[in-house]
C-alpha cells in the first residue's frame, strides 16, 4: 500500500470479470462483474464492497468513438469457460487493477488474457500484422516486458494465464498493465493498441487469520466490546466530537483542490507530509538541492531507503498549482529511460509536494557553468546530447498522446551516477493531438530557448522543443550559457558568434576550449544539428528521430546555408532610445531578437546566469506579459 491508503484487512481473495458481466469458472471461482460503463480517459471504480477498484488514463485519440470494452462472440480455445473471454477490458495507455484491504501475506495472482482484435498471423492478411505489446507491473515491479498476448498463447482466440506471486505488506495490492509504445497502432482499425485483459484473481497462499472475517462477522464476535464502548463517559464522547468536528471543517476547505489534483488519475503514490518532513530532516537548509520557481528541492531519505528529490510546492502560488497538476499527469502516464522517475506526492491541504528518483550530479547547467569540478570530456557531452534527443523523440513521436515539453533547457535536464541525462519539470508540458497543426498558447519557458514563431505568436508544436534541443545543443558543445554578459559584443550571444563562425568556416573554435581532446566529425555534426534545429522556420527544423538518425552518423547532416532571419534583422538603428534619452539614435537589438536571444529573464529557477536586460525600456507589466509561464 502507498502511504495515504489505510484499509482494514479483512479478506484474502477477490476475481474480477474484466469488462463484462459476473462469471463463474469451471473452477468454481466466481468472478465479480466489472462492467463500469463510465471508466473512461481519466477515471477510476471502486466497487460497493470496496474490496477492489480499477483506472484508466488515456484516450484512444485516432478513434472518432472511443471504447474501453471489447466484445466478441468467438469461441475461445485452451480454457473450459471460454465465456469468461469473450469480454475484455481495454486501455489505451495506462490500466491498474487494485485489491484493498487484503490481509497481509504472500498471494497468487492470475492474469487471463486472449486476443480477440487481430486476425491470426497465419492468415497472411494485412489484419494479421497487428501487434499487441504492453508491459506488466505486479506492486510497481516490472514481472513481464513486452508482452504480446497472441505471442504467448500461439495465436489468436486462445486463452493463456500468466501467474505471478506477489507480497502485500500493507493490506494493498496492484496490478498495472502499461502501454509504451510498442506494437501496431491502425490494425484493424485506427486506435487498436494498449492493455487488454479478460479476467484476474488474486488468492492467498496462507491460511486467513481470524481477524481476516468480514466486519459483519467480526462485529457480532465483538458485540461485548461495542456495548462497552457505549458506556465511555459522555464528556470523553464530546471531546471527541469536537475534535472531529474542528478537523473535517478543516478539511473541507481543500476538499475541491485535492479532487483537482487527484482526479487527473491514475492515482500517483502518495505520501504523508509527516514522512517527507523525517526524509529530509524537517527540510533542512543542509539538503537542500536548489530552488526554482516552483519552489525549492530538498534531498531527502525514504523509509525503505531509497534517496529521493522531494520538490515542495510554494504555498498560495496559482502558477505553482497548476504545474503540480500538469507534472503529476504527464510523467505519470510516460516511461523512459531518459525521462526523470516521478515516485509519488504529497497532498495534505494546502502542502503539495512531489517526489522523484534523486540523480546525484544535479542538473546539466550546474555540470556545464557551475562549480562542482564535474568534468565532462567529449564523450560524455556527446552521448548527454544523444540520451536527450531520444527523451523528446519519444515524447513527440511514441507517447500517446504526444506531449510538448516547452521548457527544454540545461536546468531541466539532471545526470544520474552514469552521467547520462535525464528530462526533468514537466509542469509547463502541454498534450498536443496528432491531428492539429499547432496549438495557440499563453507564452510559457524561459527566454533564450524560445522558438521564434512560440514566442511571437504562441504557435505551439514539437517543433518548440527542437529549438531548445539545439540551443543546449550549443552550450554543451562550447561549455558556455546562450548568453554571456561578461564577453565581448560578438560572442556575447551564443547562437549569433556560432552562426558568425559557421559563415567563416570557424565552426570548431565553438568547442569547450577545457577540452584537450574531442571527435572533429562527431563536433561538426552536433554543430550542424544544432544550426539546423535553430533556424527560424519550424518547417526546416527536423523531427527528433532524425536528429538522433544525424547525430548517430546514420543519415547525412542537412546543410544549413541561411542564417535565421532573427539574427540576420539584429542590426538597426533603433530611434525610440533617442526620444526617450534625448540623445542620438544608437543601434540595439530588436524587440524580437531580444526576446530569443536574452538568457533567462526574470527566472528564478536557474542559479546560474548573466541575464542581461533588453535594450528595449520595457515596464515590468510588459515584460510579464511577453514572458508569459517562463520560470
Amino acid at each position: 500500500m502507498t502511504a495515504g491508503f489505510i484499509f482494514m484487512f479483512k479478506d484474502a481473495n477477490f476475481a474480477i470479470k474484466c469488462g463484462g458481466p459476473a462469471r463463474r469458472s469451471a473452477e468454481g471461482i466466481l468472478y465479480e462483474a466489472e462492467n463500469s460503463t463510465s471508466l473512461g480517459p481519466a477515471s477510476y471504480f471502486m466497487v460497493s464492497t470496496e474490496k477492489w477498484a480499477v483506472s484508466n488514463v488515456g484516450i484512444f485519440s485516432d478513434r472518432s468513438n472511443p471504447i474501453y470494452t471489447e466484445n466478441t462472440l468467438a469461441q475461445i480455445r485452451s480454457t473450459s469457460t471460454p465465456e469468461l473471454f469473450q469480454t475484455s477490458r481495454m486501455s489505451p495507455a495506462s490500466l491498474r487493477y487494485y485489491g484493498l484491504g487484503l490481509e497481509n501475506g504472500n498471494y497468487t495472482v492470475s492474469l487471463l488474457f486472449a486476443e480477440t482484435i487481430f486476425s491470426d498471423r497465419s492468415t497472411r492478411t494485412w489484419k494479421s500484422l497487428g501487434r499487441r505489446v504492453f508491459d506488466i507491473y505486479i506492486q510497481g515491479t516490472l514481472q513481464l516486458k513486452d508482452f504480446d498476448i497472441s505471442k504467448e498463447a500461439g495465436g489468436v482466440e486462445i486463452a493463456v494465464q500468466k501467474n505471478f506471486n506477489a507480497t502485500v505488506t500493507q493490506n494493498y495490492l496492484e496490478i498495472h498493465l502499461f502501454w509504451a509504445g510498442k506494437g501496431t497502432c491502425c490494425i484493424p482499425v485506427q486506435g487498436d493498441y494498449g492493455p487488454l485483459i479478460s479476467a484476474l484473481s488474486v488468492a492467498s497462499n496462507f491460511t486467513p487469520s481470524v481477524s481476516g472475517l468480514p466486519p459483519t462477522t467480526q462485529s457480532r464476535k465483538n458485540r461485548t466490546g461495542l456495548i462497552v464502548g457505549v458506556a465511555v463517559p459522555v464528556g470523553v464522547i464530546s471531546i471527541i466530537l469536537l475534535l472531529s468536528i474542528l478537523y473535517w471543517k478543516k478539511k473541507g476547505s481543500h476538499v475541491e483542490d485535492e479532487e483537482d489534483l487527484l482526479g487527473i488519475g491514475p492515482r500517483p503514490n502518495t505520501y504523508t507530509y509527516a514522512e517527507l518532513r523525517t526524509a529530509t530532516g524537517d527540510f533542512s537548509p543542509s539538503n537542500k538541492l536548489g530552488e526554482g520557481g516552483f519552489g525549492p528541492v530538498y534531498k531527502g531519505t525514504l523509509n525503505d531507503g531509497r534517496i529521493v528529490a522531494v520538490k515542495q510546492l510554494s504555498v498560495g502560488s496559482h502558477q505553482g498549482k497548476s504545474q503540480f497538476i500538469a507534472e503529476i499527469a504527464t510523467i505519470s502516464a510516460v516511461q523512459h529511460r531518459n525521462l526523470v522517475k516521478l515516485y509519488g506526492c504529497c497532498i495534505e491541504g494546502s502542502r503539495r509536494l512531489l517526489v522523484y528518483e534523486y540523480l546525484e550530479h544535479k542538473s546539466l547547467d550546474q555540470a556545464l557553468f557551475g562549480n562542482d569540478n564535474l568534468h565532462l570530456d567529449w564523450p560524455t557531452r556527446f552521448s548527454i546530447c544523444l540520451g536527450t534527443a531520444r527523451g523528446l523523440a519519444y515524447l513527440h513521436e511514441e507517447s500517446r498522446p504526444r506531449i510538448v515539453h516547452r521548457d527544454v533547457k540545461a536546468s531541466n535536464i539532471l545526470l544520474d551516477a552514469d552521467l547520462s541525462p535525464k528530462i526533468s519539470d514537466f509542469g509547463l508540458a502541454k498534450l498536443y493531438d496528432d491531428k492539429k497543426t499547432h496549438i495557440s498558447t499563453r507564452i510559457a519557458g524561459t527566454i533564450g530557448y524560445l522558438a521564434p514563431e512560440y514566442a511571437m505568436r504562441g504557435h505551439l508544436t514539437e517543433k518548440a522543443d527542437v529549438f531548445g534541443f539545439g540551443v543546449v545543443c550549443l552550450e554543451i558543445l562550447s561549455g558556455r550559457s546562450n548568453s554571456d554578459d561578461s564577453l565581448d559584443s560578438e560572442r556575447k550571444y551564443l547562437l549569433e558568434w556560432s552562426w558568425n563562425l559557421h559563415e567563416n568556416n570557424q565552426s570548431l573554435d565553438l568547442v569547450d576550449s577545457t577540452l584537450e581532446v574531442f571527435d572533429e566529425n562527431e563536433a561538426m555534426r552536433l554543430i550542424g544539428v544544432a544550426l539546423l534545429c535553430t533556424q527560424a522556420s519550424p518547417m526546416i527544423r527536423p523531427p527528433m528521430s532524425r536528429v538522433i538518425a544525424m547525430l548517430a552518423g546514420d543519415i547525412e547532416v542537412s546543410t544549413t546555408t541561411t542564417k535565421p532571419s532573427y539574427l540576420t534583422d539584429w542590426d538597426f538603428k533603433d530611434i525610440t532610445d533617442s526620444f526617450l534619452d534625448g540623445g542620438t539614435p544608437s543601434s540595439a537589438p530588436s524587440k524580437s531578437s531580444s526576446l530569443l536571444l536574452d538568457n533567462k529573464v526574470n527566472n528564478p529557477s536557474d542559479t546560474n546566469t548573466n541575464a542581461v536586460p533588453s535594450p528595449i525600456n520595457l515596464t515590468e507589466t510588459m515584460l510579464h506579459e511577453i514572458i508569459g509561464e517562463g520560470r
